[in-house]
C-alpha cells in the first residue's frame, strides 16, 4: 500500500510509535528509518532524542509534547508491555523535556492535523495529515502526509520525488547476455 502513496510522505507505526515502514517520501521529508538499527526505528526516539528532528520539526515542542501523550494512551491500554516500559526508560534518561510531559498524564489518540517541517533542501513543508488504523491489526496506524494541491509543498514533493525516484533499470541485451 505504502507503494501506491508514492506522491506524499505516509509511513506505518506500531503501538509503541515504532516505524515498521515507510515510503520514500516519508523517508526524504522525516529521516530516513531504514537506515536505523531496528530498535531506533520510532517516531518517540527521533522527535525527542535526534537534533535533526528539531531542526526539522517547525513547531517542534509541540509534536514532541503529543508524541509523550500517545505514548502515555499506549502505555494506559498495555500496562505489561516491557517494549514501551524500556522505551519510556531511555527517554526519561535521555530527554530533559520527556519527564515533565511524562508527568502531565495527557493521554492522546491522534487521527488527524497538520504538520509542517523545514526540509534542508526544499524548505518549509506543510501537511494535513490522517491516520488510520490498518483492518485486521488495531496496533498499526497508517499516517499519511497530504499537501494542497497547487501549494508549494506539493511543488517539493514533486521536486524531491523526481530526485529521489530510482532510475530505470538497465537490461542487458542479448550481446551482453553471450
Amino acid at each position: 500500500m505504502l507503494h501506491t502513496l508514492d506522491h506524499v510522505p505516509a509511513f506505518i507505526l506500531g503501538r509503541r510509535t515504532d516505524v515498521l515502514a515507510t515510503n520514500r517520501l516519508a523517508r526524504e521529508v522525516l529521516t530516513d528509518f531504514d537506515a536505523l538499527p531496528a530498535p531506533q526505528r520510532n517516531l518517540a526516539r527521533y522527535y525527542l532524542l535526534d537534533p535533526e528532528a528539531r531542526d526539522r520539526v517547525v513547531d517542534w515542542e509541540q509534536i514532541a509534547a503529543e508524541t509523550v501523550a500517545v505514548l502515555r494512551l499506549e502505555a494506559g491500554r498495555h500496562p505489561h508491555d516491557r517494549r514501551l516500559a524500556d522505551l519510556v526508560g531511555v527517554l526519561i534518561l535521555r530527554s530533559t523535556e520527556f519527564t515533565a510531559w511524562w508527568n502531565d498524564h495527557r493521554v492522546l489518540r491522534r487521527t488527524h492535523g497538520t504538520k509542517s517541517y523545514l526540509h534542508p533542501v526544499v524548505g518549509h513543508l506543510h501537511f494535513s495529515y490522517e491516520s488510520f488504523q490498518t483492518p485486521g491489526d488495531p496496533d498499526q496506524t497508517l499516517c499519511v502526509y497530504n499537501a494542497e494541491p497547487g501549494s508549494a509543498t506539493a511543488e517539493a514533493l514533486r521536486m524531491l520525488n523526481s530526485w529521489t525516484t530510482p532510475g530505470p533499470q538497465a537490461h542487458p541485451s542479448p550481446a551482453d547476455t553471450r
